[in-house]
């Protein structure tokens, strides 16, 4: 395959905004200036389409061997967990009875499957903003598996005049980095109202949403823990102020900070790494007295500093005393799982973004690149990988491999650490393993109790789709579907390039 349309023949990438680049993104893959604009004027711009893999049986099937009802439900300005919670209400049953395979964005319209325990289609009651469907019963509920992917269609309000010719620019970018020639397709095959559609590629980054759009501090966390250092861990979540805080809240933060025995310089841009600039201090290690300035809103962080008050925990014990893993033990164990995901995933950006700078294909493998194959059951609409199928690309088997990926039948891959990775060989081991290092993380780290232990897995480092683009009456409409897991912000970043808030 030519080199023609990769990276490498386009030179230095460009930068990314600066507070995606404390997370890993590093860089745009399109050098063309921006649309600008906004996302999510109205919910109606948002639309999520669930992509199902799930065959209910009939809806007159018998309750006791199928009590799942499945519906189809259309939420609009909905959060989904507020609405299994209003869903339950309604019905007088417990929230544990209502499930669902993946979380939407609130500020949208979105179409998802839900199951409910125990209750038939007559229950179902009227929910302002919902439209409820009953589809049929299931044996048993949904559950995150469940989900193949999304389908997006989005709006963009307020974009530059010149949007039609920069949308084309960009998505010719795409379109090249997809593993296509870069002359038609997404890139040139404008129809009316500069309709344009084909493959289109970015790297499969983790979008900001993943480490919290405006206190990104989950991965610092993480990569605290990982490390083995507890207390710096619990210092992050509740202390550790950021600009753009209520002021009550970077108060109480500030507070911890001076009981841990850190300056007030810290904190703010630092993250990437889960260090500080702060000058230690001698911390107080009033507790108590962080509490009481603490919002109450603020239940976490409260509730880890409550456990340190409890047990009178000295705030100069080692970085690995049991008594820090406690206090971060404080919050649900499905945030103790975010940490150390959150760590995985910086470290997978980071990653992505050096193979990008270095100019290596994302389309194709190089010698020593981990490839998966595609999963043979996802919808027709999806490119997706299938992580538990992988290969690795000896100097032998580039080009065999090369084939499969042109064909959508094969994807490179990034690790995401954990006890049982598999690295890679050659260059793409090389940029692994330096960013390890760089952050100080060996695979064995994640060796950790609970939930914050990984075993590690590895993802398909190109997002590939097709994308259909058009600008109607000044305003970019884009249409795209994208497996679990991936997100559609970093498809769209590449056409507004403004900062992560905005998207």
């Amino acid at each position: 395959m030519s080199d023609e349309g990769t990276h490498s023949a386009r030179g230095t990438p460009r930068p990314a905004h600066p507070i995606e680049r404390a997370v890993g993104i590093e860089y745009y893959v399109s050098d063309a200036d921006g649309i600008g604009g906004r996302l999510r004027a109205s919910p109606e711009d948002f639309r999520v389409r669930e992509l199902e893999a799930f065959d209910p049986e009939p809806l007159d099937a018998d309750p006791g061997s199928y009590p799942e009802l499945v519906c189809r439900v259309t939420l609009t300005a909905w959060d989904t967990n507020d609405f299994a919670r209003r869903l339950s209400d309604a019905l007088s049953i417990s929230r544990e009875r209502v499930s669902w395979a993946g979380t939407k964005d609130k500020y949208a319209v979105t179409t998802q499957l839900f199951t409910i325990g125990g209750v038939d289609a007559d229950d179902l009651p009227t929910i302002r903003g919902a439209e409820i469907e009953p589809l049929g019963r299931a044996g048993r509920p949904l559950s995150f598996g469940d989900l193949a992917g999304n389908a997006f269609e989005i709006r963009v309000t307020e974009a530059v005049p010149e949007a039609e010719e920069r949308v084309a620019a960009i998505a010719a970018d795409l379109g090249a980095f997809a593993g296509g020639d870069g002359g038609s397709g997404t890139g040139s095959d404008a129809g009316a109202g500069g309709e344009r559609g084909g493959p289109a590629g970015v790297p499969n980054y983790f979008g900001q949403q993943r480490f919290g759009s405006r206190r990104p501090v989950t991965h610092a966390v993480g990569l605290a823990a990982v490390r083995g250092d507890w207390r710096e861990a619990v210092r992050l979540y509740t202390g550790n102020p950021f600009e753009g805080e209520p002021a009550d809240t970077r108060a109480a933060r500030e507070r911890v900070d001076a009981a841990f025995g850190v300056g007030s310089e810290g904190g703010d841009g630092d993250l990437d790494d889960g260090s500080v600039d702060g000058e230690d201090t001698n911390g107080d290690g009033d507790w108590a007295d962080c509490l009481d300035v603490m919002p109450r809103k603020l239940r976490f962080e409260r509730s880890m500093l409550h456990r340190l008050d409890e047990r009178g925990v000295d705030p100069h014990a080692p970085a690995d005393d049991p008594d820090w893993r406690h206090a971060l033990e404080a919050v649900p164990s499905n945030l103790q799982r975010l940490f150390v995901n959150a760590a995985q995933s910086v470290l997978y950006n980071r990653t992505l973004s050096e193979r990008l700078r270095r100019g290596l294909p994302f389309d194709r493998p190089v010698a020593g690149d981990v490839a998966c194959f595609a999963d043979r059951d996802a919808p027709d609409e999806l490119y997706a990988p299938d992580v538990d199928r992988l290969q690795r690309v000896d100097a032998d088997r580039v080009s065999v491999m090369e084939r499969h990926c042109a064909r959508g039948r094969a994807f490179v891959t990034a690790p995401l650490v954990g006890t049982e990775t598999t690295l890679a060989d050659g260059e793409p081991g090389e940029i692994e393993r330096e960013v390890l290092e760089d952050a100080g993380i060996e695979p064995a780290d994640f060796e950790l109790p609970d939930e914050f232990g990984s075993t590690g897995t590895r993802r398909a480092i190109l997002l590939r789709t097709d994308l259909e683009a058009t600008v109607e009456d000044g305003d970019p409409r884009f249409a795209f579907a994208l497996p679990s897991g991936s997100y559609a912000t970093v498809v769209l970043r590449e056409f507004l390039k403004s900062g992560p808030l905005e998207l």
